[in-house]
């Protein structure tokens, strides 16, 4: 059971990380093509809280909540699935911390950015066009 859910929070971590770097793209690509979902207020704030989360946990010298709870979950043994540990081994990089730090803190201006460049819309100006 612990090794299913440990999978299982290995895929959402998965799919956060998909939202957070896709948003990257999609924002200033979607601004330049017209794309008005790129400019949903909660989407981008959920993007912007997503990325918030990452860069303070990073400021605070700690990893993800979900690194530590898929590795109490699985217990980090080698009896993880080849797929989780092929996973792992892409997501997980043997860098100094220091080196997340400044690349999340980095990406997070970024955002903050893209936030003036592409500034969101209410819904009411999205539907009307």
């Amino acid at each position: 059971m612990n090794a299913l859910a440990g999978q299982l929070v290995l895929a959402l971590h998965v799919a956060v990380i998909g939202f957070n770097v896709a948003g990257l793209i999609a924002i200033p690509l979607g601004a330049r093509r017209g794309w008005r979902i790129v400019r949903l207020r909660w989407l981008r704030l959920v993007h912007l809280g997503s990325l918030a989360v990452v860069a303070v946990q990073a400021v605070f010298g700690r990893a993800c909540f979900l690194t530590f709870w898929q590795d109490d979950l699985t217990e980090s043994g080698r009896t993880d699935p080849l797929i989780m540990r092929w996973v792992n081994s892409l997501l997980y990089w043997p860098l100094p911390m220091w080196v997340f730090t400044a690349l999340y803190l980095a990406v997070f201006v970024y955002v903050l950015a893209l936030w003036r460049w592409v500034p969101p819309s209410s819904g009411r100006r999205l539907a009307r066009g």
